[in-house]
């Protein structure tokens, strides 16, 4: 029995580490193959011509693709800050007031874009951009209906985000705060804002990557001399993929990796710094 239970324990071992492997392997491979074929020499990506960087030069003088993929960052950036201010103030009023007068309503329109398809927002705005167009002159479609749109999304799920961190703090370290004399702008600087840091950084990412790659809201919210690297991607897709679009994806994992490795680094030693201040703080009030 001794011996089929181990048997049994190392099978599962094995066989959760199987479907882990294979299910990386599913989600990196083809990221992988793409970064690999950014370097092919052949146009053909059946075919491997050599190993050369012609398409990297290529890149550096595509003033479309450069352009589109400097206006994804720039609403990229704004959008995931503004998202993570605003879902951050949606969360903090879910989570420290329980109850009032339309928290309900508040509550499904903070998560409506969560399980809204994707076009019908973008379509709804387009027609309220228009409408008011039409009444005021503004806005012109471009970047910042572009920004609204992704700022929408980005704002539920930061909101989503922070919302389980709060919901998780010790209330106590805040009312303790506050027993002491600190003031509510305080206590937030000082308590809140610390614990909530990595959520914060986490809200910022996800907004960040779910803006950078949005396709179907831009589609309808950009205009003339306003197109985004994904959009460049997608109509370029129709009448056969360039190579230099390889070597723009590979730059773009690149840096998004990056970001996110260095983003986990300073997580990870907060994390440790502060574990070590409570350590601390533990034996001096023994």
């Amino acid at each position: 029995m001794k011996n089929r239970a181990l048997f049994g324990t190392k099978f599962a071992k094995g066989f959760g580490r199987a479907w882990l492997v294979g299910g990386f392997l599913f989600l990196y491979l083809p990221m992988v193959a793409l970064m690999v074929f950014s370097f092919n020499h052949s146009r053909l990506a059946s075919h491997w011509g050599g190993f050369s960087l012609e398409w990297y030069r290529k890149l550096a003088d595509d003033t479309e693709i450069i352009n589109g993929l400097w206006l994804s960052l720039k609403i990229a950036v704004t959008s995931a800050t503004g998202s993570v201010i605003l879902g951050t103030m949606a969360a903090f009023t879910l989570v420290k007031y329980k109850r009032f007068r339309g928290r309900t309503f508040f509550s499904g329109m903070v998560n409506a874009p969560l399980v809204m398809p994707e076009v019908i927002q973008g379509l709804s705005l387009l027609l309220m951009m228009v409408a008011i167009q039409r009444l005021v002159g503004f806005p012109e479609r471009g970047f910042f209906t572009i920004w609204l749109g992704h700022l929408m999304i980005g704002m539920s799920y930061a909101a989503v985000v922070v919302q389980a961190r709060l919901q998780d703090l010790n209330p106590q370290l805040e009312e303790a705060a506050m027993d002491l004399g600190a003031r509510p702008w305080q206590v937030f600087r000082l308590v809140t804002f610390p614990m909530i840091t990595q959520s914060l950084i986490s809200a910022w990412l996800l907004t960040f990557s779910l803006s950078l790659d949005d396709v179907v809201s831009s589609a309808f919210l950009s205009g003339p001399g306003a197109t985004t690297m994904p959009l460049v991607i997608f109509s370029r897709a129709r009448l056969g993929l360039d190579p230099s679009v390889n070597a723009v994806a590979t730059v773009m994992i690149v840096v998004v990796a990056f970001c996110v490795a260095a983003a986990s680094i300073w997580v990870a030693r907060a994390e440790r710094r502060r574990a070590a201040e409570i350590s601390a703080a533990q034996r001096d009030d023994s």
